[in-house]
């Protein structure tokens, strides 16, 4: 196990919906390997829908808070992993030796204006649920670089 764990910050556009499922998951599996936290480059308020869908896998967000970068105070980084488009293209420098990747994940609450049964509106934040998860498992061994501290 590490002795130091890396930080990793999961950002997205308005930190509603996305960011807050891959925080969620990465305390629920993975908080014995990585310190796990979100945040937006907007604050949009966290989303009811993906509240309700992680119930479903027995995480618990609903005490998060939908929260921009700079609220996270003097946290460095090992990695800040933009799960959209937007927050890849306007993410902000981190200082230290963060490394930033890309893994965008499909917008629920845009794939969900297509429907007009509250079903069928879940069933689109189930499926980038479940692809948050299965991409949170694989953490943090599939980070570029990564290493476990302490371990070398």
């Amino acid at each position: 196990m590490p002795v130091n764990k890396p930080n990793v910050l999961f950002l997205c556009t308005g930190n509603s919906c996305r960011s807050q499922m891959a925080e969620g998951f990465a305390r629920h599996l993975k908080s014995d390997r990585m310190n796990a936290f979100s945040a937006g480059i907007e604050c949009h308020g966290l989303n009811e829908n993906a509240v309700a869908v992680m119930a479903e896998k027995g995480v618990d967000i609903s005490s998060h808070t939908s929260k921009v970068v700079e609220e996270l105070g003097q946290i460095e980084f090992d990695y800040v992993v933009t799960v959209c488009g937007h927050a890849n293209e306007t993410c902000p420098m981190f200082r230290g030796d963060c490394k930033v990747i890309h893994v965008g994940f499909n917008d629920p609450p845009q794939m969900a204006l297509a429907f007009e049964d509250k079903e069928q509106k879940l069933e689109c934040y189930r499926k980038v649920r479940d692809e948050i998860e299965v991409f949170i498992k694989t953490l943090p061994d599939n980070l570029p670089g990564y290493t476990e501290k302490g371990n070398d």
